[in-house]
């Protein structure tokens, strides 16, 4: 594993490609844009780096030798929060969505923009950091609806009291729904609000409603919080907590 010089203060970018080239190209980039930029050939090596030295963002490959990087991304998350950027070869939706769906915040597809590759690392650390601000305040105070509460001190979320796996963006977007209850969103507007993104594929919107959905609602199939906005968006309807509906 290869570690670029420069002072403690710069974000750390782990970056897993087992392609040279390309590699090379990405490291070079976010390293001219201000980065401290490690590089790992490989999902175990990736593994082995973070575990040894937490990056604050990691671009990963798709496609990679032995441990693919859906699973690298599935073990990076399990041992917690860290922001994901998918680079992916393919151009098929479905590989773009699972990769979303495992826990990645975005996805870049090659071949792609090694300036828009940086202003999306960009973007995703300023969210990011922006959370952790908040959290550092500590004057945010707790968002409820119904049996769902969410902290944004301490990046907790429960349903009826049972604390709720989120992802940064997932955790990002109920957060932006309990704070705007009744209010229709457009997917374009999620995107900028939640994503801070003034351009990306809308269909990155659509799977964060569905993950969450699958962790929030009674029902996914037949959702009561996130109600879609045929049209338009989609729109989160606070509901009762379980025990509460006829309460004088």
């Amino acid at each position: 594993m290869s570690e670029s010089t420069g002072p403690e203060s710069r974000a750390r970018i782990l970056v897993v490609d087992d392609d040279p080239t390309v590699a090379e190209v990405v490291t070079g980039y976010l390293e001219r844009a201000g980065f401290a930029v490690e590089h790992a050939a490989d999902g175990l090596d990736a593994l082995r780096g973070a575990a040894e030295r937490r990056p604050e963002l990691v671009v990963l490959d798709l496609m990679l030798p032995g441990l693919d990087g859906l699973e690298v991304c599935r073990r990076l998350r399990a041992s917690g929060p860290v922001p994901v950027i998918m680079l992916t070869a393919r151009g098929d939706e479905e590989d773009r969505i699972t990769g979303l769906e495992v826990g990645a915040d975005d996805y870049v597809t090659k071949p792609f923009s090694p300036r828009e590759l940086v202003l999306r690392v960009e973007s995703v650390l300023r969210r990011s950091r922006a959370s952790a601000a908040a959290t550092a305040a500590r004057t945010r105070p707790v968002l409820r609806a119904g049996d769902l509460a969410l902290d944004p001190v301490t990046r907790r979320a429960t349903r009826t009291g049972e604390e709720l796996a989120l992802t940064l963006r997932e955790f990002d977007l109920l957060a932006h729904f309990l704070e705007h209850p009744g209010t229709a969103h457009t997917r374009e507007d999620l995107m900028r609000r939640v994503w801070g993104w003034d351009f990306g594929d809308l269909s990155t919107v659509t799977v964060h409603v569905r993950r969450l959905r699958a962790k929030i609602e009674e029902d996914p199939a037949r959702p009561r919080l996130i109600q879609t906005v045929w049209g338009v968006g989609y729109r989160f309807e606070p509901v009762p907590a379980r025990g509460a509906e006829g309460a004088a």
